[in-house]
């Protein structure tokens, strides 16, 4: 194992951008970003700059998560090239992608891309890539906040593939803390995205200087599987709803068998697969319109430290 504590980094962070408002009705992001443009302090470390962006300003004028379409699904490479992609969501992710980007050859090193779920899944810090400074912040972050989960979502896409605003710098990931209601700020929710983005700050200032604490070698993280619709009938009209004993276990294993669903009759529908899974998102109301019901995982250990 590799001691990193007293090791500066080879390639450091110098640039980093804090993103509120991807989405115009999650409202914590957005109080923080504003919260920081007016206390610049709160994000101000020696070893690298830090600016902040409001993201959808349209949308959160409108109070909606967008106005044409979902601006955290167009970030892919190939999109942000295309000049036919030009809705309101579609022309911002390109003054955006200039704005911090381009990407692939980013003028941000890293990027913080804050996010609200109406899911009961605590402070979530999810990661879009692998590589070294990522293992190295979920062992940061699983000593500095342990009570905060990690998600490796798919990071087995390269960047360009990906259509998340965080993939746009040359790091980048997501705070996503819930359970919070759409347009609505909840205190615990907010002081929790803004612990979770300044141990993130600590973490890159740490890690620019080689001063980095002695980190936990392994770390539990959830990996993205597929996701589960609600039961519908072949006209799309609904049949039921997320079982009760489902609802707000979002990280707690999901048994074969076990009851995933109760139909408006009464009956249950259980679960089909094999394995155990992880539910997250557990009844996200930005996702009804797809009639999604939650996203499943496995369970995976982060290798903090790189082999040598």
């Amino acid at each position: 194992m590799s001691d990193f504590s007293a090791i500066a980094a080879t390639k450091p962070i110098r640039t980093v951008a804090i993103v509120g408002g991807t989405h115009g009705n999650e409202f914590s992001g957005i109080y923080l970003e504003k919260r920081y443009r007016a206390a610049p302090e709160l994000k101000t470390r020696s070893s690298f700059s830090c600016r902040t962006l409001l993201a959808n300003p349209m949308a959160h004028q409108a109070n909606k998560r967008y106005l044409d379409s979902d601006l955290n699904r167009q970030f892919k490479t190939v999109d942000l090239a295309n000049p036919a992609l030009a809705n309101y969501e579609q022309s911002r992710a390109k003054v955006i992608n200039a704005e911090l980007g381009p990407k692939g050859a980013a003028k941000t090193d890293f990027l913080i891309d804050l996010h609200n779920t109406t899911s009961n899944m605590g402070a979530c810090l999810i990661l879009t890539q692998p590589g070294a400074i990522y293992n190295l912040l979920a062992g940061y972050i699983a000593l500095k906040m342990p009570e905060a989960v990690i998600s490796r979502d798919e990071d087995h896409f390269k960047a360009e593939d990906h259509a998340l605003l965080c993939t746009v710098g040359t790091f980048g990931v997501i705070v996503e803390v819930g359970p919070q209601p759409q347009s609505v700020i909840r205190q615990d929710v907010l002081e929790q995205m803004h612990e979770m983005t300044q141990h993130i700050l600590d973490f890159i200032e740490h890690y620019n200087l080689g001063t980095l604490p002695q980190l936990p070698a392994r770390v539990e993280a959830f990996r993205y599987l597929h996701s589960l619709k609600l039961p519908v009938t072949a006209n799309g009209e609904r049949l039921g709803m997320v079982h009760k004993n489902i609802q707000d276990r979002d990280y707690q294993p999901i048994q074969p068998g076990q009851p995933l669903f109760t139909l408006f009759s009464g009956e249950e529908v259980a679960y089909d697969g094999n394995e155990v899974v992880y539910p997250t998102f557990i009844n996200e109301a930005a996702y009804y319109d797809n009639n999604l019901a939650m996203s499943l995982n496995e369970k995976v250990w982060i290798e903090v430290y790189p082999e040598v």
